[in-house]
Order: structure tokens, then C-alpha cells, then sequence
């Protein structure tokens, strides 16, 4: 199975990182593409180097190289997560304005009726933003507000970290172990 991770240039690029590490550790090939903002991203929020990011991946892939095999729907994959999706992002997708790779391999995911998981990283929300979410959930998207819950009382960031990653992965049909599910009190 080959999923694809897409970095934005949002803030919140540990999610896309924590994805990453979490996929290094399983059979599933990831293909990566980082946005340039998301490797300025990375080193602001981090203590990552967009180089050591990209060894995480199985394929890294430039976000201007449309020849990318994933840049193609008769390529397949299981789908993507773009981890955390600026709103850039999420506007240029629910547009269809395919004009980097990040978002052509969205686009692919929509019109091949593949996962794609857009976790978008935004707050407080503007009209525009709500009604590209809504745009985007038409055409098949899932929306995946980067909120994650504390029922399973998170004590550090890496537990934020997880529990918006294995959000992601369930959406995108992965199983996975990554964090605390709810459970009923009695």
C-alpha cells in the first residue's frame, strides 16, 4: 500500500512529521511533498530539518515535478493526508486550481475517488475558509480540523501529535494503535 503526505505550508507541520514516523514504522510506502513554506514551517516549529524530515518518506517528491508518478490517476495509491492543510491549500483544492504538485495529487484523489484527508490547521475561520470546506467535502474530501479531543487527558505535545495522527490514518482507512480511544466510563 502507498499513501501520500502532503506538508503545507500551515502552521502544525508536527502532524505531517508524526504521520511520517508513525508510517516509517509499518509496511506502507509514503511519498511525500513539502511545500517550500512547509520547510520554512518546519524549522520555526521544530527542532526537525526539512532534510531529516524527508528521510522519513519513501519517495520525496518536489512540488513543482508534475512527471511524479502520484501526479497521475492511472498511479495508484491509497489515498492522501495533507497534514497540516493551510488554507491556501484547502482554497486552491475545493478550486481546482492544480498549479504544484501538493495540490495535483489532491486533485487526483478526488477525481479517482481515493481518500483524501485535509487536516485543516486555521483559526478563527472565515466565511471563505467554511465554504472551501464545504466545497472541498462535496467533491470528496474529508475534513479534518486539527482539534484534537482530551478525553484521553493528553499531557504533552506528542500526544496531541498522536491523537490527530490516528485520527488521519483511520480516516484514510489505516489502522493503527497511536493513541487513546474513547472509552465508556462506568
Amino acid at each position: 500500500m502507498e499513501l501520500i503526505i502532503g506538508i503545507s505550508g500551515a502552521s502544525g507541520a508536527g502532524y505531517g512529521i508524526r504521520l511520517l514516523e508513525i508510517l516509517k514504522e509499518t509496511d506502507i510506502q509514503t511519498h511525500l511533498i513539502m511545500t517550500k513554506a512547509a520547510a520554512e514551517i518546519i524549522q520555526t516549529e521544530t527542532d526537525y530539518d526539512p532534510a531529516d524530515v524527508k528521510k522519513l518518506a519513501d519517495f520525496v517528491w518536489d512540488e513543482k515535478d508534475f512527471s511524479a508518478p502520484i501526479a497521475s490517476g492511472s498511479y495508484k495509491t491509497a489515498g492522501m493526508i495533507i497534514a497540516p492543510c493551510s488554507m491556501k491549500t484547502l482554497g486552491q483544492v475545493a478550486a481546482g486550481i492544480a498549479d504544484n504538485l501538493l495540490v495535483r495529487a489532491a486533485d487526483v484523489c478526488l477525481k479517482e475517488e481515493r481518500k483524501l484527508v485535509l487536516m485543516a490547521r486555521e483559526t478563527p475561520l472565515n466565511l471563505i475558509h467554511l465554504e472551501n470546506m464545504v466545497t472541498a467535502k462535496k467533491a470528496g474530501a474529508t475534513i479534518l480540523p486539527a482539534s484534537p479531543g482530551f478525553y484521553s487527558r493528553p499531557e504533552t505535545i506528542d500526544d496531541l501529535y498522536n491523537i490527530m495522527a490516528g485520527r488521519a490514518l483511520d480516516l484514510a482507512g489505516i489502522e493503527n494503535d497511536v493513541y487513546k480511544r474513547w472509552k465508556e466510563n462506568k
